[in-house]
């Protein structure tokens, strides 16, 4: 009875060598760095780090650009108060039937002076007609 028993045990142990010797190789396999899961790994984790590199330039771009946007926002605003400024004064400028009016008063004046009189009352700036429109 103690062969039998020893013989099974004998077998018993083959099996477990056997079956750790798999699970070695399984295991060796599965950390492979070239062809296995810690390959894998290790491209995922090369992966998240290109993309936090980018998601962070990605986030400077984007203030660098939302900086410019406020700051033009604010021209546009500005350049519309002074078209606002502009069209309420011209409001006040004298109609075409009061010019005729105007002139048929002063037979004197000429048809030159008469032009650079309207093209005064259109300016109302002091800056040369070319500097204002720019």
């Amino acid at each position: 009875m103690t062969l039998i028993a020893d013989i099974l045990m004998i077998i018993g142990t083959l099996c477990v060598a056997v079956y750790c010797i798999v699970l070695a190789r399984r295991l060796s396999r599965f950390t492979d760095l070239e062809k296995g899961m810690g390959g894998a790994i290790a491209v995922l984790s090369a992966q998240v780090d290109d993309m936090t590199k980018t998601l962070t330039k990605a986030q400077k771009t984007a203030a660098g650009s939302a900086v410019k946007l406020e700051e033009l926002t604010l021209r546009a605003e500005d350049a519309a108060k002074r078209l606002e400024l502009l069209m309420a004064s011209m409001h006040d400028l004298p109609t075409q039937q009061d010019n005729t009016a105007e002139t048929s008063e002063t037979p004197a004046a000429s048809s030159t002076e008469q032009d650079e009189e309207r093209a005064d009352a259109l300016f109302f700036s002091r800056r040369p007609q070319v500097e204002a429109a720019e």
